[in-house]
């Protein structure tokens, strides 16, 4: 017989959280593929898109989880989390985030002959597996006193919804080009990754075993303490750097105009900004 599951014991303002943690990750995600998008050295290209994939699939996708397993209970049994399998989610979600947006602009030849429309379904449909199983490898994580086992029924919906939220992500990452684009842009992967989470949560079915032995690992608070410090690490790096490129970019384009008002003539206004070499 099934026991009693909590996913909101801690009210709903976890629930807030998680996806405004979501939506945040996606949004400075969203602005880093833009700038790899644009970049016309490798190891720019390379460094954005690792930071994109480190916002997005680090924060937007597996600080959220975290966050809304916060509010995960289940009445008369200790929860513990196994470290291995923890670390493991977090890195199969940064790696099918970074592969995602790599896949879209890619140095292989065979792959860019693909169309950009294939490369987008590929990209997403495997990124989407990757993301879900990011979630139940997190899941396969919790120890409880008895088992804990999913519907299948659950698994099937969560994994379409994270292949359809990776499809749309790797789109928006190509053309939400202005903030005001990827505000909105953010806020509905936002929706999408959270929908993924709790989807796959309401087919959790819990069976106690009293006789059991208390669960060894760690407690969500000790796995949430560094993951806030590396979240908020993760995204500030990819702040610092957005402010930073758009302050060189201001600079380079009054050197410009300087340079065209000596007489240099409009050609050397005109030229790519930050993109005069590529390596």
């Amino acid at each position: 017989m099934s026991h009693e599951v909590h996913h909101f014991s801690m009210g709903g303002w976890l629930f807030a959280l998680a996806y405004i943690t979501s939506a945040v990750g996606c949004y400075a995600g969203l602005s880093c593929a833009r700038k790899a998008a644009n970049a016309w050295t490798s190891v720019a290209r390379t460094r954005w898109t690792l930071m994109a994939a480190l916002s997005i699939g680090g924060v937007g996708i597996w600080l959220m989880h975290f966050i809304g397993m916060m509010g995960f209970d289940v009445p008369g049994s200790t929860i513990r989390y196994d470290l291995g399998l923890t670390l493991l989610s977090v890195a199969l979600a940064v790696a099918a985030t970074l592969f995602g947006l790599r896949i879209l602009d890619t140095d292989v030849q065979w792959i860019r002959a693909l169309p950009s429309d294939i490369r987008l379904l590929i990209g997403g449909v495997i990124m989407g597996f990757a993301v879900a199983g990011m979630h139940y490898s997190g899941m396969a994580a919790v120890r409880i006193q008895g088992e804990l086992e999913q519907g299948r029924s659950y698994v099937a919906a969560s994994v379409a919804i994270g292949v359809v939220a990776s499809i749309v992500a790797l789109w928006l990452s190509r053309v939400a080009k202005r903030p005001a684009v990827r505000i909105p842009a953010a806020a509905v992967m936002g929706c999408a990754v959270v929908a993924l989470h709790y989807t796959g949560m309401a087919g959790i079915a819990v069976t106690i075993d009293q006789s059991a032995p208390n669960p060894e690992g760690m407690t969500i608070m000790t796995l949430l303490f560094p993951g806030f410090i590396i979240g908020v690490a993760l995204l500030a790096v990819p702040v610092v750097a957005l402010m930073a490129s758009a302050s060189n970019q201001d600079l380079e384009e009054e050197r410009d105009v300087a340079t065209w008002l000596g007489g240099d003539g409009p050609e050397t206004a005109s030229r790519p900004h930050g993109r005069h070499v590529k390596r």
